[in-house]
């Protein structure tokens, strides 16, 4: 920033954005919906009319997420780009109202745009983000790791290196098969012990009875949550299984807006939330979604775990600033890509990171390796 000029004086000169196929570590990651060798992720850089910079970044997953790379870069480039442009940064409320305006839902590429604004605005005050949202409540975060859908010999293997490594929990991937999740997870178990936290995720992919007779498959693996063992829209069936299964449910797919979090609420329908930055449409909404979690006594897992180094940044950052928010971020995406386009990339392979100080998201575009990862 310019000196003498005030924060809130500033207005968006120019937004920027750009797709990325950044590949990813190994054999790339299965899950219930697909394998994946590349991640595609859009990169935005929105400047200020004084010259400062504020970055941004979503990585929707195919199956999972609603838009696609290719929507997101089309809403920000043929829509909500002109929208801002000009408008006061300082006033993210108004922004996230002009968009509204302009485009109906599109809340990943809202979320890029609001993350941007959110950037600069913290290094125009000279803060970090987390304390910019109102001041950390933890100065070291833990990471989760993850276990594919593998044969159990392969999945207690890894799960005991991550073990080794540091990590205290581990989300384990079911969907192949209640004989076959079964002994996968009792695998596991097996192999780490009682200290480490095991979580498992059907995402969306079974019925309620069929997770319920998983879940009670399972009493001896002590699980510390069963994420989405229902349809998204299917909240009476996320209720029935969290009512007989014996094992805390954690809602994620079902998981849009505010009003889909109130409507788990009243239906009674989860234990547990994953709320990310991006999913849910950017810092302002997503803090308001985890405030009313924590107001109704539901716990939070935050992240979204193919992010890059931005997006990593704002998950861990909004994260340290809750209570609510359970230890075991998945916001792991730099240990699942080979590359970044961030000057410096986070190094989760401990199990945990001291909170980053900032300013702003503390990362800088490498833009050379933009220019390399980049797709039209």
């Amino acid at each position: 920033m310019s000196p003498g000029t005030r924060p809130e004086a500033l207005r968006i000169a120019r937004i920027e954005a750009w797709g990325v196929a950044v590949p990813l570590v190994g054999e790339g990651f299965r899950n219930a919906y697909s394998t994946r060798r590349t991640q595609k992720s859009v990169v935005v850089r929105i400047t200020a009319d004084d010259g400062s910079v504020g970055l941004g970044n979503i990585d929707p997953s195919p199956g999972y997420s609603v838009e696609t790379v290719e929507d997101s870069l089309a809403a920000i480039r043929s829509r909500l780009a002109d929208t801002v442009t000009g408008q006061p940064l300082a006033n993210l409320h108004a922004l996230l109202a002009r968009m509204d305006g302009a485009l109906e839902g599109h809340l990943d590429a809202k979320a890029a745009l609001e993350m941007a604004c959110t950037d600069l605005l913290a290094r125009a005050c000279g803060l970090a983000v987390h304390d910019w949202l109102g001041g950390a409540v933890r100065e070291r975060v833990s990471f989760n790791a993850w276990i594919g859908i593998l044969p159990p010999e392969a999945a207690a293997r890894e799960a005991s290196a991550w073990f080794e490594r540091g990590f205290r929990s581990a989300k384990i991937k079911v969907g192949g098969g209640i004989a076959a999740d079964r002994d996968r997870v009792l695998a596991v178990r097996e192999a780490v012990g009682p200290d480490m936290a095991l979580r498992i995720d059907a995402n969306a992919g079974y019925d309620p009875d069929t997770s319920i007779e998983l879940a009670r498959s399972l009493e001896a693996a002590h699980l510390q949550l069963f994420e989405q063992p229902a349809a998204a829209d299917d909240l009476p069936g996320l209720a029935r299984v969290r009512d007989r299964a014996g094992v805390p449910v954690m809602a994620d797919e079902s998981v849009t807006d505010h009003a889909s979090l109130i409507a788990i609420i009243r239906a009674g329908a989860a234990d547990l939330v994953k709320l990310k930055v991006m999913k849910q449409g950017g810092f302002l909404r997503t803090r308001r979604m985890l405030e009313t979690a924590q107001a109704a006594g539901l716990r939070v897992v935050i992240g979204h775990g193919f992010g890059l180094g931005i997006n990593t940044s704002a998950e861990i950052m909004l994260a340290a600033t809750s209570e609510a928010v359970i230890d075991g971020l998945e916001c792991v995406g730099p240990l699942k890509t080979a590359e970044d386009i961030v000057t410096r990339r986070f190094d989760l392979s401990a199990g945990w990171i001291d909170l980053p100080a900032g300013p702003g998201l503390g990362v800088e575009l490498d833009h050379d390796r933009l220019a390399a990862l980049r797709f039209d």
